[in-house]
């Protein structure tokens, strides 16, 4: 089958984020067998370019994703969502809908569906072993109309789906032992400078900027760009 190089694209997007010790890489997987795996997740990614993704985790991945989870409460759908949106913003502007629990998929059946293997190279002296996870993707149309937009009645039918609109000032990348070494009065150094315009994200996804102000005490955030498609894909 041939492979829509945007899905190879989100297979080396999710691998790059996925929690690891060391590098991941994604590649094209027969799919003889069913994953051997028992915890996964699924999504959807809903716009112009629509995809459905699976994922599950070799015992080694769900140990390392543990990991990453903290010791507190233990989230994997919370976990995964970096890289999973990391997969989706390859197929263009869109939603990310809500990442569900999902340890047997059957998406991996679907002969429409693109699979992977993310490797880690099984470690030292584990040369041999299952691979770090499997991934399976499908590409759908979404709804449009003739013209190739979503109409008006069909978006009317999510007019009142409430979606989750979050501002971030800025990001950074850290291990897992500096996470878990963080204590009260610790400084975390972000990847922006003081005044940058913060992003304003829907669902995860990059909308908007604007500057973080104080209303009746409270924070607010006063938008001063919406950003296209080109501007949000790039």
């Amino acid at each position: 089958m041939s492979m829509n190089p945007a899905i190879q694209a989100a297979a080396t997007a999710l691998s790059n984020l996925l929690p690891s010790p060391t590098p991941l890489s994604a590649t094209r997987w027969a799919g003889a067998v069913a994953p051997s795996g028992t915890v996964g997740v699924m999504v959807d990614h809903v716009g112009p370019q629509s995809a459905e993704l699976a994922l599950v985790l070799s015992a080694r991945a769900e140990a390392s994703v543990r990991a990453a989870g903290g010791a507190g409460s233990f989230a994997l759908a919370d976990v995964m969502r970096p890289a999973l949106e990391a997969a989706a913003a390859e197929f263009g502007s869109g939603v990310l809908g809500e990442v569900s629990e999902n340890p047997s998929s059957t998406l991996f059946q679907d002969p429409e569906a693109i699979l992977f293997e993310v490797n880690d190279g099984g470690g030292p002296g584990l040369a041999g072993q299952e691979p770090f996870a499997w991934l399976a993707v499908k590409l759908r149309r979404a709804a449009t109309s003739g013209t190739g937009e979503l109409s008006a009645a069909k978006l009317g039918r999510i007019h009142d789906v409430e979606m989750a609109l979050s501002v971030v000032i800025g990001r950074t990348r850290m291990s897992v032992a500096h996470v878990l070494g963080l204590e009260p009065g610790h400084v975390v150094d972000l990847d922006r400078s003081a005044g940058s315009p913060a992003d304003v994200l829907l669902n995860g996804r990059l909308i908007a900027h604007g500057e973080v102000v104080v209303v009746d005490q409270d924070y607010a955030v006063r938008i001063t760009k919406i950003l296209d498609t080109a501007e949000t894909v790039g």
